[in-house]
Order: structure tokens, then C-alpha cells, then sequence
């Protein structure tokens, strides 16, 4: 990951902007540098993945513009090659072709992007300032105005805390004009259903995402994988192996009493011959980093944070233990392809109204999850599911393909990769949430830790004080006055908290667990 921020007007305080930047130092520990334009401040903390020279050092000049971008453009070389007819590049580094591609097509370039990025341009000829996300918001961007009414864009929210009233993430497929957010690419949205039959579909879906993976190995720094033992990232660690000369790394994590996922993750790498890793945890492991991590998440959402306990705690010992700086993830596949909740959906055009709306909202929970844990330990996620032409594809299916008919959830993407890219008792094995299968104990001593931590009426009556996604347990109060405590009244960053569909029969549920469903099952086994 690399770390990006903008002050987009005079009458910066530069350091009360190096106060708010050195905050995300973590994200980019390589190198720093912060420039003052003539019209604003540009800060980027790097952390080297391609173009590992110093020329690769952003941020990237062309004339009197500027550029600071945190992403990852895949198939840049070919762009690369047409633009060098009428450039010169220095490095190697994918973010150099930003500014020639801005002054070749303008803010049209963000929709010819295939890539996780952002960024914030300042056009030296215009001046005026640029910022862009990519369509599914896989690399964090936030903004804020100052009291003077100035824009300032970064990274994460901590860099913006001291620096302005309100934070608000920057929304996903919009640029900044300037003046207002437009948006270029709603990557959820489908105009017109494939026709492809089940054949095609199988066909399509083992290909666009084995592209996504593949694209996803190339980096000048080394590559591990994260393995649950569940579908979706056994599924990206096997492609990933078929497609290395040598055996990729996986890593997984656990409970020390009883860890569910551990004996699958185990399983998978056996098959695939993958350099394995196991990290046991304990309460006290769990319990000791809750504060951190709500810290560094910046949410108080049940479901992120529980999920993030093991993923945090993983990555902090593949920083620790390792020299690797890129993780590939399994992440957005439940979005697409169908949570255990999503059975219960009413009708083909619910589910698919869902899915659009957790693609959405996915930067402010599973997508956040996955950078922060990573990125605060001075790696960079990359996410093969979040693939654009992927998503494009499997959004476009008949939603009435991918209810749960079959008596088996994501049954178009499992029986993809029938063969020999996995057990079949792995392939076609029920889905367990990632809090969960770290260990049940893991949210139990969560629960247990908040149940403790309040009488009843304390929680009564703290709860009343918030009226923004009202806290409704005693956990979720709990989560909720750490986040206070780092980031008060910033609650609407997240628009809510990320649960079921009430709506729907069998979801009004007060917790986030798919244990509490009725169809969970064999899940947890």
C-alpha cells in the first residue's frame, strides 16, 4: 500500500498537514515527501511494490502538474507503450503513466483504468485539482473541508481528524472535477441481463477469474496469499499455484481452542503444495488488540471488526516473520455470488438489488477491513474477486441463476472450478463466516468482554446518546465508544451497520453471524 493526501487550495498550514499525514506513515514506510504546489500541498508515503528504484518515488511531474496515487493498474505496459510515442518515462512504476494519460484524454482516462487506485491530480495548466477512486473503492480515499471551505483528500481518516469537521469517504467509480463528484463507472449497476447459458457462464467465470489472479501475481516485491480453507480464497491460492513455477505462500489463523478453519486451510495447501503457515491465537491476543483495531479500521460495525480481529492479528506475524509485502484476498465473492443470508431472498430482483447495494457499500466494510489490516502492516491487498471485468460479468448474470436452487450457495462459481483445482469436500463445503471459523470462541469472548463491560442500565442509557446507526447490543456499544473516542461524531462514514436484510423472512436478526440463521447448518463444522 502507499499513502496519499491533498490540501487543494491556499493557505495550508503545513504543519498541521504533516501532523495529519504522518498518521498513515505505516501505509508507505519506505520513503516520503511532501511538495507545496502553487496552489496546495501533495503528500505521498510509499511503500515499494513496482518500479522499486527511487525514480519510481512519487509524486510523478509532467510540467506544472502533478501526481499522487495509492493503486495498482494492471496491463499498464501496453497504455505505457502507446504513450511513449510522445512521452519519456523514468521508472517502471505503473503510476507514472497517470499524467501523460490526463493530458492525452483528461478525466476520461479514469474509465480506461483497470485497476485498484487513488489518486489526486493537481493540473499545474488549470489549476485546479483532480482526485479519482476506483469503481469499487478497493483503495481507501476520504475528503473534508477546512474552516476556510478548502478540500483536502487522503488516505484514511486519521489523517483528516484534526484537519476538518466532517469526513466523508470519497465514493467509489466518481472523480472531483474540481467542483463536484461525477461518477464514470457504477460498477453495480446492469443495464441488460447475459444471455450466456449455464455452459458459457462456468466458462466464463473460471477464466475472467483466473485473469484476475494472474494479473494479480506480477509485482516486484514478493507475493503471499491468505487461506482460510474457505471457498473463495482456496479458490484464488489454487489458481495462484497452477499458475507459479514455484510453491506460493499461504498463510491462515486460528484460535488456540477451536479454530475451525484450520484443518481446511491445512487441507488446501497439502493439494495445492503451497509453503504453509499456521498462527494460533488466544483470548488474551484478541481482547489485548481490540482497541488498535478499531483504531486503525476506523468503524465501529460489528461484522468488520469481528472479521478483523484474526485478519489483523495475521498479518501483523506476516509482517513480523516475513519479507513478503503483497497478499492476494478473497474478498467481494459473498457480494456476488451470495451470502447464507441471501437464500432467504424473496425474489430474483431482490437478490440482485442487493447485490448492487452491497457492492456499493462494500469500501465501508469488507474492502475496508482488508486494506487496514494489511496496510497498517506495511503491506498492499490485492483482490482477485474485485476484478472490474469480473465483476462486470457475474453482475450481468440472470439474478435467477444465482439463487440458491441447488441446495448448495455460489454454486455457479464452485462448479467453475470442478476438476482439479480443489477437494471436492473443500469445493462444495458450506460456507463459515471468517470471524467465525478463526474460532466460535473468538466472538463468544467478544461478547462475554461487552456483556461485562456494562450493567444493563448503563448500556440503556448510553446507547440513547447516539442517533446515528444506534448501537443495539452491548458489543456493538462497546465497539462504538472506542470509535468515539478516535474519530467523535465521524459516525456517518459508515452508513450503517452491515447486517442481514430485515426485510426478508428469517434475517431480522440482532446479530451479524450467519450462526444465528436457520440455514447455518454444517457451516461451523
Amino acid at each position: 500500500m502507499c499513502s496519499i493526501m491533498g490540501y487543494c487550495g491556499k493557505g495550508a498550514d503545513l504543519s498541521r498537514f504533516k501532523e495529519g499525514f504522518i498518521e498513515t506513515i505505516s501505509r508507505g514506510p519506505d520513503d516520503s515527501r511532501i511538495i507545496v504546489t502553487k496552489n496546495g500541498i501533495l503528500g505521498f508515503h510509499r511503500l515499494s511494490i513496482m518500479g522499486l528504484t527511487n525514480s519510481g518515488m512519487q509524486p510523478f511531474q509532467l510540467g506544472e502538474s502533478f501526481v499522487v496515487c495509492n493503486g495498482e493498474i494492471y496491463g499498464f505496459q501496453k497504455i505505457k507503450d502507446k504513450l511513449s510515442e510522445k512521452y519519456t518515462f523514468k521508472s517502471n512504476s505503473d503510476c507514472e503513466i497517470l499524467l501523460p494519460m490526463y493530458s492525452e484524454y483528461g478525466t476520461d482516462m479514469f474509465k480506461m483504468l483497470d485497476a485498484e487506485f487513488a489518486c489526486i491530480i493537481y493540473d499545474g495548466e488549470k489549476d485546479k485539482y483532480i482526485a479519482a477512486r476506483d469503481p469499487i473503492g478497493i483503495r481507501p480515499l476520504y475528503y473534508g473541508y477546512d474552516e476556510n471551505g478548502i478540500i483536502i483528500f487522503a488516505s484514511e481518516p486519521k489523517n483528516l481528524v484534526s484537519l476538518t469537521d466532517k469526513i466523508m469517504p470519497f465514493p467509489p467509480g466518481h472523480f472531483y472535477d474540481g467542483e463536484k463528484f461525477v461518477c464514470y463507472c457504477d460498477i453495480a449497476k446492469t443495464e441488460k441481463y447475459s444471455d450466456d447459458g449455464l455452459d458459457e457462464i462456468f466458462k466464463n467465470i473460471h477464466n475472467k477469474l483466473t485473469d484476475g489472479v494472474k494479473k494479480r501475481l506480477i509485482a516486484d516485491a514478493k507475493v503471499g496469499f491468505l487461506l482460510s480453507g474457505g471457498l473463495d480464497s482456496s479458490l484464488v491460492c489454487s489458481i495462484a499455484a497452477k499458475n507459479s513455477n514455484k510453491p506460493i505462500k499461504t498463510f491462515a489463523i486460528g484460535m488456540s481452542e477451536d479454530a475451525i478453519d484450520l484443518k481446511y486451510a491445512k487441507e488446501v495447501a497439502d493439494y495445492i503444495k503451497s509453503d504453509h503457515t499456521e498462527v494460533i491465537i488466544t483470548k488474551d491476543d484478541v481482547l489485548s488488540s481490540l482497541d488498535t483495531v478499531i483504531k486503525l479500521l476506523g468503524t465501529y460495525d460489528i461484522t468488520t471488526i469481528r472479521a478483523s480481529m484474526g485478519m489483523y492479528l495475521l498479518c501483523r506475524a506476516i509482517h513480523e516473520q516475513t519479507d513478503i509485502r503483497v497478499l492476494l484476498t478473497g474478498e467481494i465473492s459473498d457480494e456476488l455470488f451470495g451470502y447464507k443470508y441471501t437464500d432467504f431472498a424473496p425474489s430474483a430482483e431482490a437478490f440482485q438489488r442487493e447485490s448492487e447495494k452491497r457492492i456499493r457499500e462494500l469500501h465501508m466494510y469488507d474492502v475496508l477491513r482488508a486494506d487496514r489490516c494489511i496496510s497498517v502492516n506495511s503491506l498492499e491487498a490485492r483482490v482477485p474477486f474485485g476484478d472490474l471485468d469480473f465483476v462486470k460479468y457475474v453482475m450481468k448474470i440472470n439474478p435467477e441463476l444465482k439463487l440458491n436452487k441447488y441446495n448448495k450457495g455460489k454454486y455457479l462459481l464452485r462448479r467453475a472450478f470442478e476438476g482439479d483445482y480443489l477437494p471436492e469436500s473443500i469445493l462444495y463445503r458450506e460456507k463459515a463466516a471468517f470471524s467465525d471459523a478463526v474460532g466460535h470462541s473468538m466472538v463468544d469472548y467478544l461478547k462475554e468482554y461487552a456483556e461485562n463491560f456494562y450493567t444493563d442500565e448503563e448500556y440503556e442509557t448510553k446507547r440513547k446518546q447516539y442517533t446515528h446507526a444506534q448501537p443495539f447490543t452491548k458489543e456493538s456499544l462497546l465497539y462504538r465508544e472506542i470509535f468515539e473516542k478516535y474519530y467523535p461524531n465521524q459516525s456517518e462514514m459508515i452508513v450503517d451497520f452491515w447486517m442481514p436484510n430485515k426485510e426478508w423472512e428469517g434475517c431480522n436478526v440482532n446479530d451479524p453471524s450467519a450462526r444465528v440463521l436457520s440455514n447455518y447448518g454444517d457451516s461451523g463444522k
